[in-house]
């Protein structure tokens, strides 16, 4: 058996690529960035050649650091960032950008679609929340909008999907990328004809649904060459980032929730077949046979640490320079001097709308309860509080799907900080752990390669990769200070929705165009 299995993640700002022992051990890799495009107000576009190209140089980086010979790579396994959409001609080229999960462009035909054409039926046959990240969404919005461009598409892609075209001249798409689209009926594991009615698409102009364990051999001589790899070696499809980040972190037993708070964040279990919420608070992707991923996704994670610091810590910013730390390390020391529960103060960190369990774009932010005695400190622990609160506003629906999860294993930027951790297990009331595994995505590709060419038996094996370098208990008196908090905190975005919706409408009318670029 060969020594070297390789796990690629292609993300919304980078692909990266980790070679792996098939023990788990790490043994090269690498990452390449690429820029998010807004050509125009609500937009989050990429270029799908600039992506295929960093896919190529990512891997074949890797396998050069980690001094694999091309017969030693067992395989290249695949994850993906969801929701993103490619209009193709006849030929397999780009009509469009790649359209990404945060494109907003869609907002108001996903509030069509669920106040006046049966969204929430569309969702619990789908798995995909009514949103405009979803593609059905966005097609609905480019038929409409945008007609002669959709009617000059070929085919509706993603970016996976336009990778492994680009590599093999083949259309797949993995169940679990296409159980993120809002067409894919999650029951029948194929394309939903109601879905794709109001979409305007033929399911020949979508690719063919395989297996997340499906893969391909055959690369081109030139461009194996060029990747370092032999020609037969076996290309895994694989499947979409979330649910293989739940696999890179071990948490697919029962009652395991992995939370991640990046940029943006998330909440994931596991259960055994499809489940959806009656109230269409969650999502329900495919990660392989009898194992599916409910959860929900926020789009308030540590961007809005990175607001705080830059329009509020420049201070800080400062001083942590002068001693040689990280900012947001100063932060959190500063939210330290302040209790549990910033003394009565609620940060909503709805600065970009929000996803789950309101999938709102219309939502913003706000401090609630602000005093005369509140100071810097207190807004600073209250945003860091507001976040996690967030997050904890998924654990109801998810637990009402899934059951009560005994443990919360966390991963992220966040996790580097104790004090963050300690929160949200105050927060939460559960244990948490932080995984030690490198590229919980990349290391989730790689198990399920190795299980979807026979190397493994079961996707268990990832119990002995993953290891642990913290743990953290909930603090009683914390743990209860938050419990008065939290219903404060739940019931506010709730009862506010018209308020909502005339604030962004307003914003929207009285936003000021950018400023001109200096020559």
């Amino acid at each position: 058996m060969g020594r070297t299995v390789i796990g690629v993640d292609i993300g919304t700002t980078s692909t990266k690529a980790v070679a792996f022992t098939p023990a788990g051990r790490v043994l090269a890799h690498h990452a390449v960035d690429y820029p998010l495009l807004q050509p125009e107000a609500g937009a989050a576009e990429q270029d799908p050649e600039q992506i295929f190209q960093a896919v190529l140089a990512a891997i074949a980086c890797c396998v050069q650091e980690s001094k694999a010979a091309p017969a030693d790579v067992l395989a290249v396994s695949f994850s993906a960032a969801m929701h993103s959409l490619i209009l193709v001609d006849g030929a397999g080229a780009p009509l469009s950008a790649s359209i990404t999960w945060a494109d907003q462009r869609a907002a108001r035909w996903a509030e069509r679609i669920r106040d006046e054409w049966d969204g929430l039926a569309i969702y619990r046959r789908t798995g995909t929340p009514i949103h405009p990240m979803s593609p059905l969404v966005k097609l609905v919005w480019l038929r409409h909008e945008r007609p002669e461009l959709f009617t000059s598409a070929a085919r509706f892609v993603g970016i996976k999907e336009y990778v492994f075209f680009r590599l093999f001249g083949q259309w797949q798409v993995d169940h679990s990328i296409a159980s993120a689209t809002g067409l894919f009926n999650i029951e029948r594991l194929d394309w939903d004809e109601g879905a794709l009615a109001l979409a305007g698409v033929r399911a020949d102009q979508l690719s063919r649904p395989v297996p997340t364990t499906w893969h391909i051999e055959g690369l081109a001589a030139d461009v194996a060459a060029q990747l370092g790899l032999a020609t037969d070696t076996p290309f895994v499809i694989g499947a979409n980032d979330g649910v293989l980040s739940n696999l890179g972190v071990n948490a697919v037993a029962p009652g395991e929730v992995a939370v991640t708070i990046g940029t943006s964040g998330a909440m994931r279990t596991v259960v055994d077949h499809p489940m959806t919420d009656p109230e269409g608070r969650t999502f329900c992707y495919a990660l392989a046979e009898r194992r599916w991923v409910v959860g929900g996704p926020v789009n308030n994670g540590g961007i809005i640490l990175r607001w705080v610091r830059d329009e509020f810590a420049s201070a800080e910013a400062e001083t942590a320079k002068r001693l040689g730390i990280d900012t947001y390390e100063v932060l959190t020391r500063i939210a330290e001097r302040v209790s549990a529960g910033s003394e009565g103060l609620v940060f909503h960190p709805f600065l970009t709308g929000e996803r789950a369990p309101y999938w709102n774009a219309d939502l913003r932010g706000s401090f609630f309860g602000l005093g005369i005695h509140h100071r810097k400190e207190h807004m600073i622990r209250a945003v860091l509080e507001g976040v996690i609160f967030n997050l904890y506003s998924i654990l109801p629906a998810v637990e009402s799907i899934a059951g009560r999860s005994a443990h919360i294993k966390a991963t992220g930027g966040f996790a580097r900080s104790g004090m963050w951790r300690q929160m949200m297990a105050d927060v939460f009331d559960r244990e948490v752990v932080v995984p030690e595994s490198f590229e919980s995505s990349c290391l989730g590709a790689a198990v399920l390669g190795l299980y979807a060419l026979g190397h493994v038996d079961s996707l268990d094996v990832v119990a002995g990769m993953v290891g642990a370098t913290h743990r953290h208990t909930p603090n009683a008196k914390n743990a209860a200070l938050y419990r008065q908090l939290l219903p404060v905190y739940l019931s506010l975005p709730r009862k506010l929705g018209e308020e909502y919706r005339l604030l962004a409408a307003f914003q929207q009318q009285t936003a000021m165009p950018p400023p001109a670029r200096k020559s």
